[in-house]
């Protein structure tokens, strides 16, 4: 990969601008088609807002449905809007009122239900002209049912254009993707009682959402998928999607003037490598504790998309005044996540105090130039010299933003903070991390401390983890010894049915990973220093920022530790497919039946059948899919092929844990080629039916499953 790569957030964001800007195509461009990418370097080209004969913005209205808006709020703000000349934005569901006159922009999935409300709000005259936008491509009987409205409703003069837009995926962070479907995938794709009709519509929406990627892209990927279950249903069914748009479309969406140069030649070695597993291949990442700055947000404060929630402790001298609850978006421009999102939370601790330190010492800076005694006082104060005044003036804007990024960092590290102690995650996270080394006694003897966390449900995590990686023979009498010290903590163990019927299939799947560095404790407590270390700067910060004076409580005798760099085992499948002569002989050995597909080869298949039809295969799991049976067995070459790119999609819920390991794993491999001028760097890009959380995984899904075995 070059170094000018741009990410999937990057093309996101690109499309997204390009439908503000009325689908106008940038100056380079001959205005047809789709084509976003610039033909010299394969970068996104960036338009510019075109303007009305007076030379302001032409400004305009969006309406979003649900996904639309999901999409728009993960990489867009307000502001960024009214650059565009968006001025009002609206949810196609809300009561609306007219505003003639004005051009209104539609984001929207190609629902029949979505068609009538744009056909009643152009009867009504609400907006003129409208500019149509789907998500993702509209089938054609509901074209041709929308044209009989518009027909039957007198309303075509006020549209002005339909678009297909390949939009149908949210991105989080700038190479993570979600398809929005909700945190019930898993036990829908999983479930006996799902309906048929369900399951063929979830298996029909993750195909277009893959396909809405791989067009963001510009590439059409080499597909590899285990056997039988429903990844091999949908990668089938991709395959047989992208290979039907090359072959019946005279100027496709990935022709050579639409897709990026290093795959016009469609050799497989500049394509990417699209991965879809379903989750049953590891459940461990969805329930396990993570000592990560990022994995923790999303287990401990309230996470949707790119909004944190968390609870802010009442100021002193105030004690009758309850904390209260504060929310944040997460923006592309926040430096500090940006930096830490993937560090351990000890050098996130540090960091703040670093940054507030430079911050402190660039404001003091300015006002001791320009005499004023604090940043506030230096718009009211005329004294100052005008060049120093200027110059700080200059600066004011960036000190107040990189201020307010901190605070924010600094709230959500007490909240952090808060959870890590009162749950005792510390102490999960250390067991977890040598969980295969726990014996039965020494894990009955956690779930049954009370001392170990505020919360039972981390002790059923705990148990489950174990459970999963243990190769100790676990007799009857053993389960429910460990299902009664569960229960006696409160907790609902109703999940743990489905678990022992699907321990097997996860135990042939995992792959177990040694640690790439040996724990080192004496090396850990130099690199941190411990948390007591900092705690005395970092409680002056959070004094300074009104958080109260009880952050010293909190960080005292949270544990301080080295997190170990180990692969997850979807981080060995990507590297056993991706980097076959540097990856471990068991990993290739998990991986060496894996199906092979390629949209651009000759070999054509058959009809797919409906996912519901599959399920009805004989399957080890109730609810599971069996051997559908659609796919190609890989050659040897085939097999040992290598790529520097690849899409890892999971089915049935993502992790932010599997995320920050491929990220790691990728940055560690780029590194490794980069120093030894041996291969290109690598890039892993993660996506899943929904970014589910450990709580919500166990609750809502598991323990559904539970009660149905």
């Amino acid at each position: 990969m070059t170094s000018t790569q741009q990410s999937l957030r990057d093309r996101q964001v690109a499309s997204i601008e390009r439908i503000l800007n009325l689908n106008h195509a940038p100056p380079h461009e001959n205005g047809e088609g789709h084509d976003i990418y610039a033909t010299t370097n394969g970068l996104v080209s960036k338009s510019t807002p075109i303007l009305n004969a007076d030379g302001d913005p032409i400004w305009k209205i969006l309406v979003f449905d649900n996904l639309g808006r999901d999409i728009i709020s993960s990489v867009l703000r307000v502001s960024d809007l009214r650059t565009w000349g968006v001025t009002i934005h609206l949810n196609i569901h809300s009561t609306r009122h007219a505003i003639p006159d004005v051009p209104a922009l539609y984001l929207v999935e190609p629902t029949a239900a979505n068609l009538q409300l744009i056909t009643s709000d152009l009867s009504r005259n609400l907006y003129s002209p409208a500019y149509i936008n789907f998500l993702s491509s509209i089938p054609r009987p509901l074209l041709e049912d929308f044209a009989s409205q518009t027909a039957s409703a007198g309303t075509a003069e006020s549209i002005a254009q339909v678009y297909d837009q390949y939009l149908n995926f949210i991105v989080s962070e700038p190479d993570l993707f979600s398809l929005g479907m909700g945190k019930e995938t898993y036990w829908m794709m999983n479930s006996a009682n799902t309906q048929d009709q369900d399951l063929d519509h979830a298996v029909e929406r993750i195909v277009s959402g893959l396909f809405s990627v791989v067009v963001t892209m510009g590439s059409i990927p080499i597909i590899r998928c285990p056997k039988g279950g429903a990844a091999e249903m949908i990668a089938a069914k991709l395959d047989r999607k992208l290979r039907d748009h090359i072959l019946n479309s005279k100027d496709n969406l990935f022709s050579n003037s639409h897709q990026r140069p290093s795959s016009s030649t469609g050799a497989s070695s500049s394509r990417p490598v699209l991965i879809v597993v379903d989750r049953n291949v590891d459940l461990i990442p969805m329930l396990s504790h993570s000592w990560v700055y990022q994995s923790l947000v999303h287990d401990v404060c309230q996470m949707h998309l790119n909004r944190i929630t968390v609870e802010v402790p009442a100021e002193d001298g105030q004690p009758n005044k309850s904390s209260t609850k504060r929310s944040y978006d997460l923006t592309t421009n926040d430096f500090f996540w940006s930096r830490n999102a993937g560090r351990p939370f000890p050098q996130v601790c540090e960091d703040i105090d670093a940054e507030l330190t430079k911050y402190k010492d660039e404001a003091s800076e300015i006002t001791k130039k320009t005499g004023a005694s604090s940043i506030e006082d230096l718009q009211n104060d005329t004294s100052a010299s005008a060049s120093h005044l200027k110059a700080a003036i200059t600066l004011l804007p960036e000190l107040r933003e990189r201020k307010s990024t901190l605070d924010m960092h600094m709230n959500i590290a007490t909240a952090l903070l808060k959870g890590v102690k009162d749950r005792g995650l510390d102490n999960f996270y250390q067991l977890e991390e040598t969980i295969t080394k726990q014996s039965k006694a020494q894990i009955l003897e956690s779930i049954q401390d009370s001392d170990k966390g505020s919360q039972p449900l981390d002790k059923l995590r705990l148990f489950i983890i174990w459970f999963l990686s243990t190769e100790q023979d676990i007799s009857r009498t053993d389960m429910e010894k460990f299902e009664e010290a569960l229960k006696a903590t409160g907790v609902n163990t109703t999940s743990l049915a489905y678990v022992k019927r699907v321990r097997e299939i996860t135990k042939m799947t995992m792959i177990s990973s040694a640690p790439t560095q040996p724990i080192q404790s004496s090396a850990s407590n130099e690199l941190f220093r411990g948390f007591s270390s900092i705690s005395s700067r970092l409680t002056d910060r959070f004094k300074e920022a009104g958080l109260g004076s009880n952050f010293d409580n909190l960080i005292s005798g949270v544990k301080n530790f080295l997190p170990v760099n180990k692969d997850l085992t979807l981080t060995k499948i990507t590297e056993s497919l991706m980097d076959p002569q540097n990856a471990s002989s068991s990993a290739i050995a998990k991986t060496e039946s894996y199906l092979y597909f390629d949209p651009r080869s000759a070999n054509a298949r058959g009809t797919m059948p409906p996912a519901s039809q599959a399920r009805n295969q004989p399957t080890p799991v109730p609810g599971g899919f069996g051997n559908v049976g659609r796919g190609i067995e890989a050659s040897f070459g085939q097999r040992r092929q290598g790529f520097n790119e690849a899409i890892v999609f999971t089915v049935g819920g993502g992790s932010m844990d599997e995320y920050g390991n491929l990220q790691d794993w990728a940055k560690r491999t780029s590194a490794a080629a980069t120093a030894g001028s041996a291969g290109a760097r690598k890039r892993v890009i993660y996506g899943s039916t929904e970014l589910v959380n450990a709580e919500d995984f166990l609750n809502e899904e598991l323990a559904r499953l539970g009660q149905e075995s």
